[in-house]
């Protein structure tokens, strides 16, 4: 039996290397994608993985560069196609965000992964799945104390989006996943956040390949508990 073949877009650190790391050491094909051209910790895993992980160049807030790997990669066939997304600059409150900060916040976060899930859609297998990295922060329901109102306006966003798009395509097979990694101690999570990239990535991935084969979307954690809209 070959081996399955995931396209993780955002690999060069934190939560998408540790993706793509977590699919290779299970035996799939990895695809990671990592923008410009300066090496990044995905190239050493490649270098180490006998040909199981190869490196592509994308900026996904570039829809040519999105147009270009979906050309690139015409005759493959992704068993899993992910997004990792997430950019934050800093906890303003809504009235004094600048809004050309607003603006790159929203194009990264919620606009360009649903420009991938669109453009890329077609390469995947009928039964494979399609998930993009949320946050327990897009949560409405959770959202008691308020705080990073731009990061959690861009993941409620792209939650919103996910949900057109499962609306749009509820004739497709696709597995659809809004993934909640929990809050990992990285860059954007902070040296206080209470999980290590090693306790959420597993957990992710566990979720992911247990749902595998269910069409529809579902909004999870980590643990693969269910997440309030």
């Amino acid at each position: 039996m070959s081996a399955k073949t995931a396209l993780i877009v955002g690999a060069s650190r934190t939560l998408g290397l540790a993706l793509a790391t977590e699919y290779a050491h299970r035996g799939w094909n990895v695809i990671g994608t990592v923008r410009g051209d300066r090496r990044t910790g995905l190239h050493d895993l490649a270098e180490a993985s006998g040909g199981r992980v190869t490196v592509e160049s994308l900026d996904m807030t570039e829809p040519e560069q999105i147009a270009a790997l979906r050309e690139r990669l015409a005759e493959r066939t992704l068993d899993l196609l992910f997004v990792n997304a997430g950019i934050t600059r800093g906890n303003i409150p809504i009235g004094d965000v600048p809004t050309e900060m607003f603006v790159e916040v929203m194009v990264t976060n919620a606009l360009s992964p649903m420009r991938v899930v669109e453009s890329l859609r077609s390469l995947v297998a009928p039964a494979g799945t399609i998930g993009v990295m949320s946050s327990r922060q897009g949560s409405v329901g959770f959202n008691t104390r308020g705080g990073q109102d731009v990061y959690r306006a861009s993941k409620s966003a792209l939650n919103q989006l996910m949900r057109s798009y499962a609306a749009r395509h509820a004739d497709a097979a696709h597995t659809l996943l809004l993934m909640c990694p929990g809050h990992v101690r990285t860059e954007l999570g902070g040296p206080d956040a209470p999980l290590t990239i090693d306790q959420s990535i597993p957990g992710v991935v566990d979720t992911i390949d247990r749902h595998s084969g269910e069409p529809g979307l579902r909004y999870l954690n980590y643990q693969g508990q269910t997440v309030p809209w």
